[in-house]
Parts: C-alpha cells; sequence; structure tokens
C-alpha cells in the first residue's frame, strides 16, 4: 500500500473534482511548486492510487430518464452461480455498477435506463431469465442530493 500524506490527500480532492486542471493551477492550490505537484502526481499514477480520469456526464443529455438501485439475491451460493451471474450482468450496458455485498442479498447494482419501459424491459428479459436470481428488489432514484462519482 502507498504511504499518503496530507499534501498528497489535498491534491487527490482537488483532482477528484477537477481533474483537468492544469499542473500549474494543481499546484497553486495545493501550496507546491509545480514541478514537486508534478511528481507527486506521477508517483500517485505509478503506485496505482490514481486508476485513471475521466468524464463526468449529465445522464439527461445521454437519454437517460431512469436510476435504479437493484439488490438481487441468487438462488445458489455457489462460485459458478457468482460467476454465470457476473458474466451476464458485465454485458449488460444499462448495468453502470456491480458489486458484490454482504447480508441478506448478494449484489447491488446501479441501473440507469432511458424510462420505466427500458428498466421493465431490463428486469423481466434479463434479469427475471437467469437461473440464478431469486430475489429482485428495486429502489427507484428520485433525486440524488450529493453524489461524488466521477
Amino acid at each position: 500500500m502507498t504511504k499518503i500524506d496530507q499534501k498528497d490527500r489535498q491534491i487527490l480532492r482537488v483532482l477528484s473534482r477537477e481533474g483537468r486542471i492544469s499542473n500549474l493551477d494543481l499546484a497553486e492550490r495545493v501550496a507546491l511548486s509545480p514541478s514537486a505537484c508534478l511528481r507527486r502526481v506521477a508517483a500517485l499514477e505509478q503506485s496505482g492510487v490514481i486508476k485513471g480520469y475521466r468524464a463526468v456526464l449529465d445522464p439527461g443529455q445521454m437519454g437517460v430518464g431512469f436510476t435504479a438501485y437493484i439488490a438481487v439475491g441468487l438462488s445458489e451460493h455457489t462460485k459458478r452461480a457468482q460467476e454465470a451471474f457476473e458474466a451476464a450482468i458485465s454485458r449488460t450496458d444499462e448495468v453502470r455498477e456491480c458489486h458484490n455485498i454482504t447480508g441478506s442479498v448478494e449484489y447491488l447494482l446501479r441501473v440507469e435506463a432511458a424510462d420505466l419501459p427500458s428498466y421493465k424491459r431490463l428486469h423481466t428479459d434479463l434479469l427475471g431469465a437467469l437461473p440464478q436470481v431469486a430475489t429482485i428488489t428495486t429502489y427507484v432514484v428520485m433525486g440524488s442530493p450529493k453524489d461524488d462519482r466521477a
């Protein structure tokens, strides 16, 4: 594990919100010289702390009008069942996140669809048709007062 000091945390905080900030502006924000700042960012990238940079997309502009979280319980608690479920989910564009979790279900999915009928097709034609799936509970997102995902 990489040792991260307070200055690195400042750099990461700024980059997580403004990934396209210039090194000069970043250095000024975190009170470092540009060369020291660049060295730190490069070290954070090389060590794998910074895994990459990405664009933050506007769901509405992308045609997404429906977001939901889905709790999925499997009918079998085997490695084979998990792998089959994960393979099916990984091929599904509407599933933006898939997390294997603890508790009364095995998976939590974040789904983005164009609208409710599109979501219903995913629910019925994909999730409902997978032999590994025993339970599906949907939580519809009505608003997101805080969302720090990049």
